[in-house]
Formats: structure tokens, sequence, C-alpha cells
């Protein structure tokens, strides 16, 4: 029978596309670990571990159907061309970023990063821009605050917006054909001295440390310029890259909608079995307590478990499981008082088997392709519930679930402000992964349903 069912699911062109969706699901779950930090799991809610990201900004591919917008650049020392040179005691470690400026509008910001370790002696900081029309700009001059202590570390950012670089700039004034003044650092650095556009072309950006002892040292180095999209997905406004949230929710919602499901269909078989073959009171009395469960309103009875147990992600499995298992028991029901009439059953008993082993031998292997069916079509109800406890700010906050990530966006009114691609991705995750086991479990019961064959 299973190898029927998988020949019937893969002749079958709903099964096909349910398989082929399910397939690159499960890949995705596979190699999420793989191509992304481990950390951005753990920290998906961490503002610090997302510092470096720009602030909702769309998904980089819409450069392509309008204005070429400035890409978030990222770059650390591992991305520089590092030298060194040393005179009359000072040592001169350099790294020199390139950024080839292609886009037509402007940086967000500009932020240099570093850290350094050193002594007595603080080191200095320079940094230069030499940009495509041969022009340098020595924008920013300090020495490091000093220290009493060696192999000290000392790590900070500068911001574009530092009076430091604006009183830098103003020397270059004279450069340009048209007034600088109130324009943002990042403007000026990246403008055309003819008209008020960008300078396209390739800039070498360096971070200069003069270090003036052998104790001193470059730990890190680092650019940063903001831009207006980023991503496959873009960023929220705590700066987290939702291609990294819908990825990692993937693993996470197919684990909450086959747990749920075959947990629930398992208690359902079980149960519909035993009353279906039992039949007289056994049956009357526990189709009763099947019903008050039936009966009971499912959603507010989620909430007020949430509210009062705890929203962890395994209670919330458990709570869903609760009012999950009440339709299989009565469609198992059903199936099994017929079976329990066939004549291989009324044998069994005649030869003295126990209810229990007529039950678990020759009832149960006949409802299991119907059972595989159920656990299919039962797994978009599991995440759909899990999906709207976090919708309502009540599912675990500390995963990045879908429903979770549309909390967050319904929270911060993405849809009036016009952020389709908080809001967009992860629905759409949400029916896709219900859309390819609904097929594949519609498929399923096609085959396997005894009622629908003998019917035909």
């Amino acid at each position: 029978m299973q190898k029927k069912l998988l020949l019937g699911l893969l002749r079958s062109r709903r099964g096909i596309i349910g398989v082929t969706i399910i397939a690159f699901l499960l890949v995705l779950s596979a190699v999420a670990p793989l191509i992304i930090p481990i950390e951005s799991y753990f920290r998906w809610n961490d503002p610090d571990y997302w510092i470096n990201n720009p602030k909702t900004v769309a998904p980089f591919w819409t450069n392509f159907f309008g204005p070429k917008e400035f890409e978030h650049l990222s770059l650390d020392k591992n991305d520089a061309k590092v030298s060194s040179e040393s005179s009359e005691g000072t040592r001169v470690d350099n790294y020199t970023f390139q950024v080839d400026m292609q886009a037509d509008s402007f940086p967000d910001d500009m932020m240099f990063l570093y850290s350094v370790k050193y002594g007595d002696i603080p080191p200095v900081l320079q940094i230069d821009i030499n940009r495509p029309d041969n022009n340098t700009f020595t924008i920013y001059y300090s020495s490091l605050p000093p220290t009493n202590n060696i192999n000290t570390s000392f790590s900070d950012r500068i911001f574009s917006t530092n009076e430091n670089i604006k009183e830098s700039l103003k020397q270059y004034e004279s450069l340009f054909n048209y007034s600088i003044s109130g324009l943002e650092p990042q403007v000026v650095i990246f403008s055309d001295t003819n008209k008020p556009n960008v300078l396209k072309g390739m800039y070498q950006i360096s971070e200069r440390f003069y270090l003036f002892d052998n104790y001193s040292s470059v730990e890190d180095a680092g650019l940063i310029l903001g831009g207006k999209v980023f991503g496959i997905m873009g960023t929220d406004d705590l700066r987290r890259d939702l291609a990294v949230g819908i990825i990692w929710g993937t693993p996470i919602a197919l684990f909450i909608g086959l747990t749920v499901s075959i947990f629930s269909i398992a208690i359902g078989l079980i149960y519909g079995v035993i009353a279906g073959y039992r039949g007289k009171r056994t049956d009357e009395t526990m189709m009763r307590v099947n019903d008050i469960f039936y009966a009971l309103p499912t959603l507010p009875l989620l909430i007020l478990l949430s509210i009062t147990f705890g929203r962890s992600i395994f209670l919330i499995i458990g709570f869903i499981l609760i009012f999950s298992w009440m339709g299989t028991a009565k469609v198992i029901r059903s199936i099994a008082m017929q079976i329990r009439n066939y004549q291989y059953v009324e044998a069994a008993k005649l030869m003295g088997q126990s209810d229990l082993m007529v039950i678990f031998k020759h009832i149960v292997p006949q409802l299991l392709p119907l059972t595989f069916a159920s656990i299919a079509i039962a797994v978009p109800a599991a995440i759909l519930a899990e999906a709207a406890l976090s919708f309502i700010g009540l599912g675990d906050p500390s995963l990045p679930t879908w429903g979770q990530i549309l909390h967050d966006a319904n929270t911060a009114d993405a849809a009036s402000r016009g952020i389709w691609w908080w809001i967009i991705p992860p629905g759409l995750m949400i029916a896709l992964t219900g859309l390819a086991f609904f097929l594949i479990g519609n498929t399923l019961d096609a085959i396997a349903n005894p009622l629908r064959n003998k019917n035909k």
C-alpha cells in the first residue's frame, strides 16, 4: 500500500507540485545552519547584533524597477588592502577600502570602525578619501584617547556627522562650483564638483594608523556606507535582515507543523479506533468527550493558556495539540466501525485474540494510508495556529517565526508605512507551506481513503 501511495503521489500533478515545494523547504531548513551564522538565530531580538545593517530598507532587487539606489555596504578588515611601513620609530598601518560608486543616490550615512591596542602613547588615526576625479580629501585626523595601561584595547565608531569631519571638508569648498554649505558630509564626499550629483567611479577610502611603540597594533578596521536597499528581503525597524528570519522560520514552521500533526493524528487514530471497535457505552462515552473538546472555542482558549502558562514554543505545541485530534477521531471511529465487521476481524476474535491485538494487528494497519494523508492535511492548520498566536503577540518572542515577523510588522504599522517587504514574504511562506501539504494530503487521501475508493 505504501508503494501505491508513493507512485500515486508522483503520478499526480498536484502531488508533484506539493513534493517539490516540500523538498525546497527541507533543503532550506538543512542548509540554514550552513549558510547563516547560528548566532543570528539566538540573537534575533538583540539590536546590537544587527547594528551594522541599515534601518527599514527595501530589497536590493528593487533597483531593477526604478532609480538605482545606493546599496548598503559593510566592509571589514578582510575586505581591505593592508600595507605597513616604518620610519624613525613610527609604524604606519594603512587599511584601504575600494568602493565602486555606480548608484544614482548618495549613501544615507557613513561610519568608520576601528579597534586598536596600545600603551602609553596613543596612536593617531587619519582618514583619506581618494576620489575618481583624482582629488584626495583628508577628512579626519586625531589621536586616540590616552591610557595608562599597556595593551589596552580601544574600539570606536566615527560617524560622518563627526564635527572633525565637517570641519575638515570645509577646506575643500573651493573645489566645488556650487555651495556645499548645509550638505551632509557623505553627500559632499561623493558629489561631483561641477554639479550636485553623484560622482560615479572607484573611490579609495583609507584608514591610516600612526603607531608610536611596539605595544601598539591594529585589531580591526571597517567601513560602513548606509544604503537605501539591502539584502534579498530588506530589513525591518530593528535593522534585522528579514531573509535571515524567513530562512530560520522554515525549520521552525516544519517542526511545529509536523510535530502537532503527527501526535494529534496518532491520538485521534487510537482514540477513534478504540471507540469504533468497542462500540456501545465505550463509544458513547468517548464520543461525548470528543464532542465537548470539539465544541470548545479554540483560539480564545489558546490565548488564555498562553497568557497563563507561558509562551515557550513547546508549550504552544502542546496547547495546539490539545485541540487538534477530535476531527481525526471522528473520521477514524466511523471507519473502524465498518472494519470491525469484516470477516478477517471476526475470525481473529473467534481465534481468541485479545481486543488490543485485533486493534493494532488488523485494524490500525488498514488505516495507516489514510493516516498519512491526514498528517499532511493537518500540518497547515498547526502552522496557521502558531502564526495566529504569534501575530497577536502570544507566540514565543525569542524565535524568528513567520508569525512573529508578521506581529512585529503589524506593531510597527508596516502596512500603512508601505513597508511591503516586511509583510509579504512571511505571509507567502505560510501560504506556500500550507499549499504544499494540502496538495500532498488531498492526493494521498484520494488514493487511500477506503470510503472514497468504495464509492468509486
